[in-house]
């Protein structure tokens, strides 16, 4: 990736109001355009250790020198989440107390201009682009296909007592690579005027797509701001469960307002001025004394 087209992001991450620990996870590798959302599942220890064995998984398999060699990136991505599927299923089997753990988790590849997107799970990731916000992940959960489906509007879904539920992970068993219900991958364009927000559903539980672009709307430069303002936003929302935001922000990304500005000012009518509204404002008072001149002569 050039120096020209590296995004800027950072992440927030927060226990939430209800949570004794924080069983989400997230890695930043800007330069390489690699960013991770993950949430653990299990409770506690099991939780925690399943999503950072996932991060820790998924960074290696990235990171590796010959990873770009000959393989595309749809074939990275898919090879680095199921490496991490099968070392936590690994881990579960050796010890009793972490039976049952895995994680979710969403991954996202930027290079030459595109997005590459693997994910399992309920953590999400939207599209914020001129003035608008696109979620480009489905939901593997029964209330997540209602919702993308149409029969249950976003805020009827957010309330939903089955939300949570979820039928992928990542860990609770062994995965190939290319197993077809497994890892969702998703090809999109990435303008340099666009940015990114992965995020656990900690977030999306309380702030609908609509109140996470407003948010992004206050971008000015700095991505550690509204990652934070996001987490703030659920938390004061409720925060009945972990929350993690990571902001992604192209270079040349300013946000809806900054999109729209200039078609805006081609719209708006202002007052003219100069020599010529001078002249236009003489003549019309001109013949206005004129017609009350007549109307006093004839009376």
């Amino acid at each position: 990736m050039t120096p020209t087209m590296t995004p800027t992001a950072a992440a927030a991450t927060d226990t939430g109001l209800l949570r004794e620990h924080n069983e989400d996870r997230y890695w930043i590798d800007a330069a390489r355009g690699v960013f991770l959302v993950v949430d653990g599942v299990g409770g506690r220890a099991a939780g925690e250790l399943a999503a950072q064995t996932a991060v820790e998984t998924i960074r290696e398999s990235m990171s590796r020198p010959d990873s770009t060699a000959d393989r595309t990136a749809e074939a990275r991505v898919r090879t680095a989440i199921a490496g991490a599927n099968n070392r936590i299923y690994r881990l579960a089997q050796q010890d009793r107390e972490l039976a049952g753990m895995a994680c979710v988790l969403t991954l996202a590849l930027v290079e030459d201009g595109r997005i590459t997107i693997g994910h399992v799970g309920d953590s999400r990731l939207y599209l914020i682009w001129n003035g608008a916000i696109r979620k480009l992940t489905s939901d593997h959960s029964p209330v997540g296909e209602e919702e993308d489906a149409g029969s249950l509007s976003e805020e009827e879904a957010m309330l939903h007592p089955r939300r949570n539920e979820v039928f992928r992970d990542v860990g609770s068993r062994l995965r190939q690579v290319d197993d077809r219900d497994f890892i969702e991958i998703r090809h999109c364009p990435f303008r340099q005027d666009a940015a990114l927000l992965l995020c656990s559903d900690g977030l999306t539980d309380h702030l609908t797509a609509a109140g996470i672009r407003a948010i992004a709307e206050r971008y000015d430069g700095d991505p550690a701001v509204i990652a934070a303002e996001l987490v703030e936003a659920a938390n004061q929302a409720g925060g009945k469960d972990n929350i993690t935001a990571l902001f992604v922000a192209g270079p040349k990304f300013r946000g809806p307002d900054g999109a729209t500005r200039p078609r805006l000012a081609t719209t708006r009518q202002r007052p003219r001025s100069g020599p010529f509204s001078s002249r236009l404002a003489f003549l019309t008072y001109g013949v206005l004394l004129g017609i009350l001149l007549w109307v006093v002569l004839r009376s």
